[in-house]
Formats: structure tokens, C-alpha cells, sequence
């Protein structure tokens, strides 16, 4: 493959960004020192491109700074408005404000027989591409959602925005709960304050899901511990309130003696929910006392919940990173086959 030198350097966001996609996965936690050395080799290799293009003497250099102008000006405040409203995540708008910087144009590499990207669309900007390269990307993963419930026989009118899974596997899953014990709803409990709250209590997964009766109590909070942010850690299941997946757990839970629960409203405070809201710093994802009692209702209940697991933003951003450098922009392309572009 032989290429420019600012081009060959351009492909380190492809390592980085899939390292940053496969944390995301695993954790939903990306680093932020990971972004500012990206955004950083941007500008360097920005600079030296404007060597060759300054003064602009032709329309190619006119047609570059154009680009630039267009990546800079707009994709990167895009980013930043589209974080600030919600729309992103803070490590999908600084992986897309670095992307903005280090391919504002489009790069070109050539093979033996051919040059990558194969589709350029006219505007020629290499971050827009990526861009709409992730939402068509980012489009299609219900589908997959939709197809993977349907082949496993999950058959709902969620099932392209959720799955099911047991209970006992929720310690490593990322989302949020699907329904309540009073039907589906898209605002269920955060798994991530979820685990917040067992970790508050010095409680695991295996006690919620054997003793509930023991946990919808208030009186029974006695010492409290640090919530953390409640990300999974996958190096330390015991004290992630994890269940342990093993014959003898499974034992405890079967043969557990549960009384009669009391009903949840002759408390003051079922499950301590606003005790443990108010003794926290910030707030766990936005739960309130209700959501938080109703998914603890529900998974102490049932073996198999429903959960939105959400899109990992730069897991599509990745595979459209990826799409860009090989084929380029597949919405151009598409339109193109179409007859429309």
C-alpha cells in the first residue's frame, strides 16, 4: 500500500478507536486521555497539509480548505451541541470532535490494483462520511436486535429495542431494565444504579434474588458502603454484587426460605430506596425512589427480564470508520444505486 505520509499516520484512529469501541462494549467507560493525543496528531498533521495548500492558489486548494472549513466548523460544534443535548455520549462526541481534526478530507491509499475509499461523496468531507457511515451502521443494529429475538423466540413488541435475559446474568450487563412489574416502559431502572444500590448496601445480586424480604426492609440497612458509578468490573464478581454462577449458588436460591413479604406499603421506605438516593453524591442515572423500588420488584420476581441494552455509539462509529477507508460513504453509495445520487 503506498500512501502520503499525513495519510499512513491517519490510520492509528483505526486501533484506537476499536480499543476505545471494544472498553465501550465491555465497560461503557472509554478513558478521556485517550481522545486529546488523537485530536492532538490531527492538528499536527492539519498543519502540514496546510503547507502545500497555502496560499490557494488553484481550486484544489480552494476545494481543501473548503473541507477543512466544513469539518471543522461544523462537525466538531455538532458534536459538542449533539453531547450537551443528550443525543451522545461524552466519548462518542470527543472520538468524532478527534475525527473531525484528523480527517477532515478525504485520505488515499493505494493498492496494486485499485485506490481506497472506492465512493467519494462530492462535499469530499471524510468526517461527514464517517459520520453518516455510523448512523446507517447504527440503523441497522435493531434489526439485528429484532432478527437475534425472533430466531431465540422472544417474540414481543420490544423486541427490536430490547432483549431478554435471565436474572442472574444482569451483574454484567449494560442498559437498562425494559419493563416494570406493571408492563414495558423505556424509562426502567439503570443496571448501573442497579448495581450502585447493592453495592450501598454491602449486598449482592445472589442476596436480592434469595432474600428480598430481607432487602425491601429499611430497618434492616445498617452500615453502607460506596456506591461507585456501579460499572461492572469484570475482575472482581464477588464484589460487583454479582451472582456466582455456579451449582451451589443456584442451591441457595432454590432452597431458600422466604416468609410471606410484607406489603411494600406498610413501610415508610420500601427497599430504602430514598434513603439510599439522598445519602449518595449526584444521582444514580436519573432514578427516582419509584423506578428504583419497581426494578427491584421486578428482578427479585422474575427469572428472565427484558433489557434496552442501548447502542454502544462507538462501536458503530468504529465499523464506520472502517467502511469509510475501505469503501467510503455508503449513503452516497446507496443513493447512487438508487438512481438518486
Amino acid at each position: 500500500m503506498f500512501a502520503s505520509a499525513p495519510d499512513l499516520l491517519r490510520l492509528v484512529a483505526i486501533p484506537v478507536l476499536g480499543w476505545a469501541a471494544l472498553s465501550d462494549i465491555r465497560t461503557r467507560r472509554v478513558p478521556n486521555r485517550l481522545w486529546l493525543p488523537l485530536a492532538g496528531l490531527g492538528i499536527a498533521l492539519l498543519l502540514w497539509d496546510l503547507l502545500a495548500h497555502l496560499p490557494p492558489t488553484s481550486f484544489d486548494d480552494r476545494l481543501f480548505l473548503v473541507q477543512v472549513g466544513v469539518s471543522v466548523v461544523f462537525v466538531v460544534p455538532f458534536s459538542y451541541l449533539f453531547w450537551r443535548i443528550g443525543g451522545f455520549g461524552g466519548a462518542d462526541a470527543k472520538a468524532l470532535i478527534a475525527l473531525a481534526l484528523l480527517l477532515p478530507t478525504y485520505p488515499v491509499y493505494f493498492l496494486p490494483s485499485t485506490a481506497l475509499p472506492l465512493v467519494e461523496a462530492p462535499l469530499g468531507v471524510f468526517s461527514f462520511t464517517i459520520l453518516t457511515n455510523t448512523v446507517v451502521v447504527a440503523v441497522v443494529y435493531p434489526l439485528v436486535i429484532g432478527v437475534g429475538n425472533l430466531l431465540s423466540g422472544d417474540v414481543a413488541p420490544i423486541m427490536f429495542f430490547g432483549r431478554r435475559v435471565d436474572v442472574a446474568d444482569l451483574p454484567s450487563e449494560h442498559g437498562r431494565l425494559f419493563e416494570t412489574p406493571s408492563g414495558y416502559t423505556r424509562g426502567g431502572l439503570d443496571l448501573d444504579a442497579l448495581r450502585m444500590y447493592l453495592r450501598w448496601r454491602g449486598s449482592s445480586f445472589e442476596d436480592l434474588l434469595a432474600t428480598p424480604h430481607i432487602l425491601r426492609d429499611p430497618a434492616t440497612v445498617d452500615e453502607t458502603f460506596e456506591p461507585t458509578d456501579g460499572r461492572v468490573d469484570p475482575t472482581d464478581v464477588a464484589t460487583d454484587g454479582g451472582v456466582a454462577h455456579d451449582a451451589a449458588a443456584a442451591d441457595r436460591r432454590d432452597t431458600a426460605v422466604t416468609p410471606p413479604a410484607p406489603d411494600a406499603e406498610t413501610f415508610d421506605d420500601p427497599w430504602a430506596a430514598e434513603q439510599f438516593l439522598d445519602s449518595i453524591e449526584g444521582t444514580a442515572y436519573g432514578t427516582t425512589p419509584e423506578a428504583l423500588r419497581d426494578g427491584l420488584e421486578l428482578v427479585s420476581t422474575h427469572e428472565r427480564v427484558w433489557i434496552s441494552p442501548g447502542i454502544p455509539f462507538l462501536v458503530p462509529m468504529f465499523v464506520g470508520l472502517l467502511l469509510a477507508v475501505s469503501y467510503g460513504d455508503v449513503l452516497f453509495g446507496l443513493l447512487a444505486v438508487l438512481g438518486l445520487a
